[in-house]
C-alpha cells in the first residue's frame, strides 16, 4: 500500500510540476525559478525544503511534499500560511497572489528554513 502511495505521489507531483522543475527538485538543485507554471513543487526530504529558495509569479501555486518518515508543520514568518502536521506524503499548497518575499520554517524542527520570492 504504502508503494502505490508513493507512486501515485510521484505521479502527482510530476503532473503539477513538468519534467524540468522536478528534475531540478530531486537532482538537489538548491534555488529555483518557476518561470511558467502555474504549481511549482517543494520537497521536504532529510530535514530540508528542495529547493529552499522558489521564485514564483504571482497567483502560482506551491505544494509542498512531505518526503521524511518524520512529520513536518510549515509556517510562514509573518503567518501569511501555516500548514497542519504533514505526515509522510503529505502535501500542503498556498497560492502566492501578492509580490513579495515569504521566508518559511517547520514549526517542528526550527532549523528547517525556505524562502519564496513572488515576482510580478
Amino acid at each position: 500500500m504504502k508503494k502505490r502511495n508513493v507512486m501515485l505521489t510521484k505521479f502527482v507531483i510530476a503532473a503539477l510540476c513538468g519534467g524540468a522543475l522536478l528534475a531540478g527538485i530531486f537532482a538537489g538543485s538548491r534555488d529555483a525559478r518557476a518561470d511558467d507554471a502555474a504549481t511549482s513543487a517543494v520537497a521536504i526530504k532529510d530535514f530540508a525544503f528542495t529547493p529552499r529558495i522558489l521564485t514564483v509569479h504571482a497567483g502560482s501555486k506551491v505544494t509542498w511534499v512531505n518526503k521524511d518518515e518524520e512529520p513536518h508543520k510549515l509556517v510562514q514568518v509573518n503567518e501569511a500560511f501555516k500548514s497542519q502536521p504533514l505526515d509522510t506524503d503529505g502535501a500542503f499548497t498556498f497560492q502566492f497572489d501578492t509580490p513579495g518575499t515569504y521566508e518559511y520554517f517547520c514549526a517542528l524542527h526550527p532549523r528547517m528554513t525556505g524562502k519564496i520570492i513572488v515576482e510580478k
